[in-house]
């Protein structure tokens, strides 16, 4: 989830780059969480429904998200942030309440 969070959001710091340019860099660097992502799913893919799958995904991309943007983009975490994240853990919990 590391590569495309750099890719969708690390050209927020380089406005006047070219968007053609940040385009084709994005792909790129996309390229390889690609390699990661589908080897992952395929694995992952039994032991957890596909839904599940996606959960966790997300939920993952969120934690790195969050720790990008605190450390790259210089953002703060604010009180309504935390909340929203509880609501996804909640979410999760809900998601796999039948695994529990």
């Amino acid at each position: 989830m590391f590569f495309m969070t750099i890719a969708w959001y690390g050209h927020l710091k380089y406005k006047k780059a070219s968007l053609v340019a940040v385009i084709v860099l994005n792909w790129l660097i996309a390229f390889f969480e690609y390699c990661f992502q589908v080897p992952a799913n395929r694995t992952g893919y039994g032991e957890f429904t596909a839904f599940q799958l996606k959960i966790i995904q997300e939920v993952i991309t969120l934690c790195v998200f969050v720790a990008f943007a605190w450390i790259y983009l210089g953002e703060h975490v604010r009180w309504n942030h935390v909340v929203s994240f509880l609501f996804i853990v909640g979410a999760v919990v809900f998601g796999f309440w039948a695994k529990l």
